[in-house]
């Protein structure tokens, strides 16, 4: 019997790579690893949605794995087309009718439900370009593709459960180092909403599960989430700041203090029109940028998962001293207080 061919793209991505691990070296697979720019023997290179496919990515393939995706939050409409939905639309056409395409996709894809603290946005329901691309990945996989589908719906991604490792620090990460650094003068958010993190490794898992398995006769979702073990806002902050103080002790280091929590209609409405000409253009640049983690570390309710994530707490703590250990400059500076500017 002939091994099963499967592609995998983004495969020197944060998902990717760790999914790539899981996947290589099993027996019954041919795995041939899709990346923009190889850096390592068996990629093979490809601008996917900007050019065709190179020879070496013709089908047909058994299992299609797509982890490919830009998660800037930043982008332009025209950006996150260029980034994710070019390129889904490129993976789909290497996509024949007998093959299981297992599409990564975001928790946050359904969006959400706009009110008083959700400010008025370009992408409608989305939070951000991201968000609204994802979304539209999604219906592109499920109207075009005419075999097995299974997406895959992983929330804020962190370090691996066992050692926090992670490939590449984004997107959450950025916390940590306005922490440290003084420029988080504030969590702005509902310190009892939800915030959904899950471990990479758990994240790879169900997708090097999904494509070793047996196709599904219906499109499947898998929700990899923590349900009603969800850690709260202010519970995640106290284990950030908990854990960094551990790992300033051990160094000498005086402990940082957690900030103070500011409910996000009155930071909106009150407290940033009066500060924000008072701000210098590094503090303009830190509130927009923690302005983006308001509503993924304030949810009204947390998801209903498949796939649960169990003890949040511990793959927190994990990745924040991974972060530590590899940051430990970042790690161990001494916060500098906001002030005045003019």
């Amino acid at each position: 019997m002939s091994a099963a061919r499967v592609l995998l793209t983004g495969a020197a991505g944060v998902v990717g790579s760790e999914t790539a691990r899981l996947l290589a070296g099993r027996d019954g697979i041919e795995l041939t690893l899709a990346v923009r720019t190889p850096r390592e023997p068996g990629q093979v290179g490809w601008s996917m949605g900007a050019q065709p496919p190179p020879a070496e990515l013709a089908g047909p393939w058994d299992v299609i794995v797509h982890t490919a995706a830009s998660t800037r939050w930043t982008m332009t409409r025209e950006e996150a087309v260029a980034a994710n939905v070019g390129p889904t639309l490129g993976v789909l056409d290497l996509a024949g009718e007998g093959t299981h395409v297992v599409h990564v996709s975001t928790a946050y894809a359904d969006g959400r439900e706009p009110d008083e603290t959700f400010p008025p946005s370009e992408f409608g329901r989305y939070r951000n370009a991201y968000e609204w691309s994802k979304a539209r990945c999604e219906r592109l996989v499920l109207e075009r593709h005419r075999g097995p589908v299974t997406v895959v719906r992983p929330p804020l991604i962190l370090g691996r459960r066992s050692d926090g490792a992670i490939a590449r620090f984004s997107g959450p990460y950025t916390l940590l180092q306005t922490l440290v650094s003084g420029l988080a003068a504030a969590v702005v958010g509902d310190p009892e909403g939800y915030a959904e993190i899950a471990p990479v490794d758990q994240v790879a898992e169900v997708i090097a599960g999904a494509a070793l398995g047996d196709p599904p006769d219906t499109p499947a979702t898998e929700v990899i989430a923590a349900g009603d073990a969800t850690l709260r806002l202010a519970a995640l902050v106290d284990v950030i700041c908990g854990t960094l103080n551990e790992v300033r002790a051990a160094a000498g280091a005086a402990p940082i203090a957690a900030p103070p929590f500011i409910a996000t209609e009155r930071w909106h409405r009150f407290f940033l029109p009066l500060a924000r000409r008072h701000l210098s253009p590094v503090q303009s640049q830190a509130v927009e940028l923690l302005g983006m983690f308001e509503s993924y570390t304030s949810m009204p309710k947390p998801f209903t998962p498949t796939r649960p994530v169990l003890d949040p707490a511990s793959v927190l703590a994990e990745s924040v001293r991974w972060w530590a250990r590899t940051r430990p400059r970042l790690a161990l500076r001494t916060p500098e207080p906001w002030g005045l500017v003019g």
